[in-house]
């Protein structure tokens, strides 16, 4: 894989939660990255039992400025996973929207360095919690660039499901006209509600890559911290079973990607 990106069209449908659930749970080496115009929430919720220095996406972009981001990435990383350690990366957002205008320039070559990191030794695929498209500042270069751009809706309520319409729309167009095409998008659908996943999907005009469970015990604890994963959790286990159909979804997007001349021929 490479570039996995999520948003949401408003309000808090859970998307910093759904990253992290997949940063957590997955079995590929991950590195989550915090690109929220509005502010990181991974220190001060699940992390926020640590004393972290001022490190992250903020001095990352500078160093982007300086042309440095090879030798600067993984000193702004902190390891997410004390039990397997070197596997599970978060790279902080940004502590204030203020901040957001800081890193709109860098956002180009950011994304590109983001891009090359399954290709290091070893790799890693980046999740990348974009926030709300509601904001001024989305990270554009970087939603035209992913591999697999996630909608995160909750499914619950007629209410939350609306604004996804629009943002569906914007979407598609926005990658039409700037990236690869719409054949990036699709949903990431949490809960229940009213409506089936195929009523959601028919309405949206999108397929489902993920689907978790709305089990809001560990949602609690990826959100706020303060309490103790085992990794047996319903909302893990959904995230890690979703693995294997992202990972097909991104083969069958670069394949349909790919020249013509280097997909090879069926002919015998």
């Amino acid at each position: 894989m490479a570039i996995i990106a999520m948003v949401s069209a408003k309000a808090s449908p859970g998307v910093t939660t759904t990253a992290l659930a997949c940063a957590l749970s997955w079995q590929g080496r991950t590195v989550l990255v915090e690109c929220d115009p509005a502010g990181g929430s991974v220190l001060s919720g699940y992390l926020s039992r640590l004393e972290i220095p001022p490190i992250g996406l903020l001095p990352l972009a500078a160093a982007a400025l300086r042309d440095q981001l090879a030798e600067t990435f993984a000193h702004q990383l902190i390891d997410l996973d004390a039990k397997d350690p070197g596997k599970r990366f978060v790279l902080p957002g940004i502590n204030d929207s203020v901040q957001a205008g800081t890193i709109r320039p860098t956002w180009e070559p950011l994304t590109a360095f983001f891009g090359q990191l399954e290709h290091r030794e070893p790799g890693y695929d980046v999740i990348a919690d974009c926030g709300r498209l509601a904001t001024s500042a989305p990270p554009w270069p970087l939603l035209f660039r992913a591999d697999l751009l996630l909608l995160v809706v909750r499914a619950a309520t007629l209410r939350t499901i609306a604004p996804a319409v629009g943002a569906a729309e914007m979407l598609r167009r926005e990658l039409t006209q700037y990236g690869q095409g719409p054949g990036a998008l699709a949903l990431a659908l949490i809960g229940d509600g009213p409506y089936s996943r195929r009523d959601i999907e028919q309405r949206l005009q999108l397929p489902t890559a993920i689907e978790l469970p709305d089990d809001r015990r560990t949602a609690e604890v990826l959100s706020d911290g303060g309490g103790r994963l085992r990794g047996s959790e319903r909302l893990l286990r959904a995230a890690a079973s979703a693995e294997p159909a992202v990972r097909d979804a991104i083969a069958r997007r670069r394949a349909h990607l790919a020249p013509k001349s280097s997909r090879g021929s069926s002919r015998a």
